[in-house]
């Protein structure tokens, strides 16, 4: 109780000293917040140009992100195949197959980043790796 009468002193003594200027200025403020805010708005709604959304990505075999093992297949294998090479420098070969070689390596990079090592590409792999091939100073590790 006491902490609420604390509070309610500290908000109403800067009040009761600015009079009603304070008030006004308040008020004036918050037209132009809301004026500003519907100016950003309606930039956002109709552009002048259009502008990229983040740097380009380093490999471009799909933007499919499911989760991979050891079988699996295809351009998304691709992918994670090239992230491997891009962010650990795996030197794998970006044929589509997960085999051995890329449980390994997804392993290896999983140990790398600190996160759940068990050889698969899950959410959690697909980000770090992602975020990790196309960071500046990759490879790592």
């Amino acid at each position: 109780m006491r902490r609420v009468l604390t509070v309610l002193a500290a908000l109403a003594l800067p009040i009761s000293l600015a009079g009603t200027p304070a008030v006004a200025a308040s008020h004036s403020t918050h037209a132009t917040a809301a004026v500003k805010h519907a100016t950003a708005v309606d930039q956002l709604k109709h552009p002048a140009a259009l502008v990229a959304q983040g740097p380009d990505d380093v490999c471009d075999f799909t933007d499919n992100r499911p989760t991979l093992h050891l079988g699996s297949s295809g351009a998304v294998v691709q992918q994670a195949q090239c992230y491997l090479n891009q962010a650990i420098g795996a030197g794998l070969d970006e044929d589509g197959d997960f085999g051995r070689i890329t449980q390994s390596a997804t392993r290896d990079f999983q140990q790398c980043a600190g996160i759940v090592v068990d050889g698969r590409i899950g959410a959690q792999t697909w980000s770090f790796l992602s975020f990790w091939a196309n960071a500046p100073d990759a490879p790592f590790c």
